[in-house]
């Protein structure tokens, strides 16, 4: 194989890591538009207005779209090879995961990110279902070998 072939297939991002990036960047994207959707102009108005009556109710809110602008970042990044990106995406999970589990679970206040259920154990369930996107996003980061290689070769 040619030197230019062999230097192109090492700089190239694997398929598994394009693919997560792409999945990241889309699901969070359509996520705001059906949302956006499903609210209406009245409905979005009125969460924000809302979501600003208290101090603790602004920072979680603040937080979220925050946290929403990382993981795109985090996308973006990990597709051109950052390790940074990959474990950015990571702790931006962990941190919504362990919010929602709490928050759901009646140990934080206020609850506006929550999922409701009759038991506790109903109510990790459900969140756990809601995160299984994210951690086959997880598994196309970490499990593949090519994307393994390209994370430490960077």
């Amino acid at each position: 194989m040619s030197e230019t072939l062999k230097s192109a297939m090492l700089t190239s991002t694997p398929v598994p890591v394009m693919v997560a990036g792409i999945a990241i960047i889309a699901t969070r994207c359509i996520s705001v538009l059906m949302l956006a959707n499903e609210l209406g102009y009245d409905e979005m108005a009125n969460f924000v207005h809302r979501s600003a009556q208290a101090w603790d109710s602004t920072l979680i809110f603040i937080a979220s779209q925050l946290i929403f602008l990382f993981e795109l970042r985090c996308a973006f990044t990990l597709m051109r090879g950052s390790n940074r990106g990959r474990w950015g995406y990571v702790a931006a999970q962990l941190v919504v995961l362990l919010y929602m589990l709490m928050a759901s679970v009646g140990w934080i206040y206020p609850e506006i990110f929550s999922i409701s259920g009759e038991s506790n154990a109903q109510i990790i369930h459900h969140t756990l279902q809601q995160k299984l996107p994210d951690l086959l996003v997880l598994l196309l980061l970490f499990v593949p070998a090519s994307s393994r290689a390209f994370f430490r070769s960077r």
